[in-house]
């Protein structure tokens, strides 16, 4: 696939303090793509569309550049320590995610320009912390990868944690435009994880995405980049066939990682889940998905606040992660598992 490219862009005017406003002002306006003003990404008003589904489709194709104006970063557990806030939004159409929630009405991307009082904010938060090893997770509420062709933001971070002591960095992506991030001065403080399943789930759940196969080789290209490797397996979806899927994943990966790359190797496995509100979203969003979301074919998992999921049954969801395990022991016997959840 193609790298992202924006339909249309605001530009919050403070922006252009900052020389990553300038320069994608003058980038954007070189390629002859609509710029609009706009005080703040909240009064982001009149995306095209004769119906809201179309709006919807054009806001995930609208680039916001602003100022990251709260500094307090948000906290990222079971990944990270902290979130460190590069971008928020995804103009990827994955049906089952996360982001049709907690992004609501403002499917947009942002990116934010004030990089020097990110890095410092983060300063901070490693400093409070020293001795002990600040991780920040990049793509919280983005696939940073996926827009850094146009910023590169995140291939400044990866140079400014590089050089950091107690700091660590990390991020995860669904996209193989990574050769830009190849040549980044990361000194091993960043782990580069791909987001990856089997080909059936991304074919079928995740349009807008780089394929099975180009994700596959750009994490060859990152193993021999030197980068610290993970991947995150998920959703792990029990489809027709699930267990043939998941084992042409691992096959594929162990043919394509060099060998010194799978020693420092990390996966975490999440199974898929949903919530009644994501379920009415995607229904609305994506109406001829076929996303399995039955909710008497599940189990409820209380989570925090009163508030909770729909996973797989017990028995189902042993049976998916013994299968997991047992394919990365069999490929990888070297990984570390962070976590199933």
């Amino acid at each position: 696939m193609k790298p992202f490219m924006p339909q249309l862009v605001y530009i919050e005017p403070q922006a252009l303090d900052y020389p990553l406003g300038r320069e994608l002002k003058s980038k954007f306006e070189k390629l002859g793509i609509e710029i609009r003003t706009t005080t703040s990404h909240n009064q982001v008003r009149n995306i095209p569309g004769d119906s809201e589904l179309q709006q919807y489709r054009n806001a995930k194709s609208t680039f916001v550049v602003g100022v990251r104006k709260t500094l307090k970063f948000d906290t990222s557990k079971p990944s990270a320590e902290y979130a460190i806030p590069l971008a928020t939004g995804c103009f990827a159409h994955c049906h089952y995610c996360y982001l049709q929630t907690t992004l609501g009405n403002k499917p947009y991307i942002r990116t934010y320009v004030n990089l020097d009082e990110i890095y410092d904010a983060a300063e901070k938060y490693m400093q409070e912390r020293a001795p002990d090893i600040t991780r920040f997770e990049a793509a919280c509420t983005s696939d940073i990868v996926g827009i850094d062709h146009l910023t590169h933001s995140l291939k400044k971070t990866i140079e400014f944690i590089g050089q950091k002591e107690h700091g660590r960095l990390r991020f995860v992506t669904k996209f193989h435009h990574v050769d830009h991030l190849l040549d980044a001065k990361h000194n091993g403080n960043t782990r580069f994880r791909f987001s990856m399943n089997s080909d059936y789930v991304i074919k079928k759940f995740e349009p807008g995405t780089s394929s099975f196969l180009e994700r596959i080789e750009a994490a060859g290209k990152v193993a021999n980049a030197d980068y610290p490797l993970g991947f995150i397996i998920a959703p792990l979806y029990l489809h027709d066939n699930w267990e043939q899927g998941y084992l042409e994943l691992f096959e594929r990966l162990e043919a394509e990682l060099p060998h010194y790359a799978r020693k420092d190797l990390t996966f975490e496995l999440i199974q898929h889940r949903f919530t009644k509100t994501a379920k009415n979203i995607i229904q609305k969003r994506y109406p001829k998905s076929k996303l399995e979301m039955n909710e008497e074919e599940r189990k409820y998992k209380w989570g925090k606040y009163g508030r909770g999921k729909y996973v797989y049954q017990t028995e189902q969801a042993n049976h998916l992660k013994e299968t997991i395990q047992t394919y990365i022991d069999r490929f990888f016997p070297e990984a570390k598992i962070e976590y199933f959840t």
